[in-house]
């Protein structure tokens, strides 16, 4: 049997965080394609070697030069990756800081 919570009955309801709504879900968004997972993944992977990526993730991903510009720029946009030129390439790094603020937001706002 389920029940259902009514706020007459003194439900603990939380109080509406707008903000941290709005970049949960933004935050969420841009982890929201298979893609982009893999590729904070394999970043993962490199950091843990002390690397960072430079390489040709089209392979890898098996995905078009184009999209994988794009999951990029979203990642990066996001704040989950940074971005550093070190000529002929980019070398991507995930943003821990940027990870530790989205397992915050998620605290904040489902607990």
């Amino acid at each position: 049997m389920t029940s259902t919570c009514q706020p007459s009955l003194n439900c603990l309801i939380p109080e509406k965080n707008e903000q941290q709504e709005s970049d949960l879900a933004a935050l969420a968004k841009a982890l929201s394609h298979p893609a982009r997972i893999r590729i904070l993944s394999i970043l993962s992977a490199l950091e843990k070697s002390g690397g960072c990526l430079n390489s040709d993730l089209v392979t890898e991903l098996g995905l078009a030069q184009s999209t994988v510009s794009e999951h990029l720029r979203i990642l990066k946009t996001s704040g989950f990756i940074t971005a550093e030129s070190i000529p002929p390439k980019m070398c991507y790094r995930i943003n821990r800081e940027t990870i530790k603020r989205f397992e915050g937001i998620i605290d904040n706002v489902l607990n």
